[in-house]
Formats: C-alpha cells, sequence, structure tokens
C-alpha cells in the first residue's frame, strides 16, 4: 500500500528554547521516528534534538522546501517567535501524532535561551 505524500516543514528542538533543527519531508511521522531513533545521524543525534515544536503542512513539495530554505535564512528569534506564536511551552506535538513523550529534560523547564 502507498502512503499518502503529505509535503511539511518541521522544526525540532533539544527541550525548551534549546538547540532548533528545521526540516521538510513528505512523511513527518516517518521522519521524527528516524530522528528519535537516530537512523538519521548527525546533528539532531549529536545534540538531541527530538522534540517536534512546530510544523506546517502544504500542499506541494516545492512550496514546503521553499518555506524550510525561507526558515533556515531566519534569525534565531524569529524561529522561536514562530515557535511560541503557537506552542508557547515547548510541547512536544509529537505526541498528538502517537509518539511516547519524550523524558522530561532541564533544558525543557529552563527559561535560558539556549545559545
Amino acid at each position: 500500500m502507498r502512503r499518502e505524500i503529505q509535503p511539511c516543514v518541521y522544526i525540532l528542538a533539544s527541550g525548551y528554547r534549546g538547540t532548533l533543527y528545521t526540516g521538510v519531508t513528505s512523511d513527518l511521522p516517518a521522519r521524527l521516528w528516524q530522528h528519535r531513533e537516530g537512523t538519521t545521524g548527525g546533528f539532531t543525534s549529536q545534540y538531541a534534538v527530538h522534540r517536534l515544536v512546530h510544523f506546517e503542512v502544504f500542499d506541494a513539495m516545492d512550496a514546503a522546501i521553499t518555506r524550510e530554505k525561507q526558515i533556515k535564512n531566519w534569525r534565531r528569534q524569529w524561529k522561536i517567535n514562530l515557535i511560541e506564536d503557537t506552542n508557547p511551552h515547548w510541547r512536544d506535538l509529537a505526541v498528538d501524532l502517537g509518539f511516547e513523550p519524550l523524558p522530561s529534560s532541564r533544558s525543557q523547564l529552563s527559561d535560558g535561551d539556549g545559545s
């Protein structure tokens, strides 16, 4: 059975105002699983950036890629503002998609800026 493609831009964080990662995918649940299991390696594995704090769904992959590039070029504070507009407590949105909650981390409870 072929899965439906759902282009999506997503932002992961290590915790509250922690390290951020912006990505694009056509299958958000599968990509989240890859990040959480460490199969993607690289940046997200090295810095434990696994909490889904923001995502946007698009009708076409080219639109999602354009938005990903836009967000990646933003200043850090603009990304924080984008996240906090809809997710002020930096809740892990992956739980709403059926994922188990990640263990709490001290950085989630901090008011620091993570930089």
